[in-house]
């Protein structure tokens, strides 16, 4: 079967995007609300990580798994692409948790102690704090799933290797990536103790491994022929997916049907996604980066500050006041997708732009003297 022509968009899992960044977010700030009382699907929101690991491996692979299997493949240009991506918001971030984690001890307020941790600060402006390599986890914690990314993104054309080789077996593909994603979430919790969706600053960078090659596989079945009724089959593996959070099942299953719905999403045309591929949900997919990583600079400001409005030493918070904060914190992603993400995103593809362009140029003036261009007697773009 004929490859389908994959379209450059796929927005309705852009827009999935900003779902598994808030169910990260409301298991972030359940601790904050007063009388909150237990809920498996909120106690299992660090699964939305899972989630975007899986989007990654598949929006990657559409994007870069051809021109990585045809030779087309710029590593360098990717990484850069890949920095551009994630490094300055990161790196922003950073510097405002440590910033208001300073200005909250100059007031007289609590901190924690790891915070401010100077003997993590090196790995964390290297992005290698999920490696092993950083002692606490200090600083903007949720940093260290970039850090995993960033690990992902070295290792793409380990998993381009496999999976473009994999290209014309997609369900076998898809078999041994759930299979793997299964025997190594068993024997790491034999082994260390505790799930491997768990692990954070110890163990991250494996902890994106069996997702970013699911994800990879998965896109596989979508290049051979995307999925018969897909909202059919985003309906059930999304109601599946919820309720094997909410019953507290074993985190594969769950990982697992997060995979079947990004299938399923991305399975979808844009003109018949509906409201899944409106502008309002796409933006809110684009900004989910921003969502994702200002989560706890803004719990430090926001909850910090209403506990001493409203008179909550314990930072237990009315539901009212917890969800105002709660529904805030898009809105100052937004502002920190427009004053820093998007800018600095835009500056640094910029910069590569320009090199490419004087790369061409000095092309172009060796083949006024016989010599053909080394993009062109090598198969690869300058730029990715």
């Amino acid at each position: 079967m004929t490859p389908v022509q994959t379209p450059a968009d796929l927005r309705p899992i852009t827009a999935l995007r900003f779902g598994a960044a808030m169910w990260v977010a409301v298991y972030s700030f359940w601790e904050n609300l007063a009388g909150a009382g237990q809920s498996g699907l909120v106690a299992k929101g660090y699964l939305g990580v899972e989630l975007f690991f899986v989007l990654s491996g598949f929006i990657l692979s559409h994007v870069y798994l051809q021109a990585a299997g045809e030779k087309r493949f710029s590593y360098r240009g990717f990484l850069w692409a890949r920095i551009a991506r994630v490094y300055p918001l990161h790196i922003a971030t950073l510097i405002g948790v440590g910033l208001l984690a300073a200005a909250a001890l100059f007031a007289g307020m609590s901190v924690d102690a790891n915070v401010l941790s100077w003997a993590s600060l090196p790995a964390n402006l290297f992005m290698v704090h999920a490696w092993g390599l950083a002692p606490v986890a200090g600083w903007n914690h949720p940093s260290w799933s970039i850090s995993a990314e960033w690990f992902a993104y070295l290792c793409f054309p380990l998993f381009a290797f496999v999976f473009w080789r994999l290209r014309h077996r997609p369900i076998a593909a898809v078999v041994g990536a759930a299979a793997f994603l299964v025997i190594l979430y068993f024997a790491f919790e034999q082994l260390a103790g505790f799930a491997l969706t768990e692990a954070t600053i110890r163990w991250g960078a494996l902890r994106i491994v069996p997702c970013f090659a699911l994800g990879c596989a998965l896109y596989l079945v979508y290049r051979r022929a995307p999925l018969k009724a897909p909202w059919l089959c985003a309906a059930v593996s999304f109601g599946l997916m919820v309720l094997s959070a909410a019953l507290g099942l074993w985190d594969g299953v769950t990982v697992l049907l997060a995979g079947a719905l990004i299938l399923s999403l991305a399975s979808l045309p844009n003109e018949r996604a509906g409201w899944l591929a409106s502008k309002p949900a796409v933006y809110l997919g684009e900004i989910s980066y921003s969502v994702y990583m200002v989560c706890v600079p803004w719990k430090l400001l926001a909850v910090g500050l209403a506990a001493k409005l409203f008179d909550a030493p314990d930072k237990q918070l009315q539901i009212f006041v917890w969800l105002v904060i709660l529904a805030l914190l898009p809105v100052v992603a937004a502002v920190s997708y427009h004053l820093v993400e998007r800018p600095a995103r835009k500056a640094l593809r910029g910069m590569a732009d320009k090199r490419a362009k004087r790369h061409d140029k000095v092309s172009e003036g060796n083949m006024k003297h016989g010599d053909m261009p080394k993009q062109l007697a090598t198969g690869r773009d300058p730029v990715a």
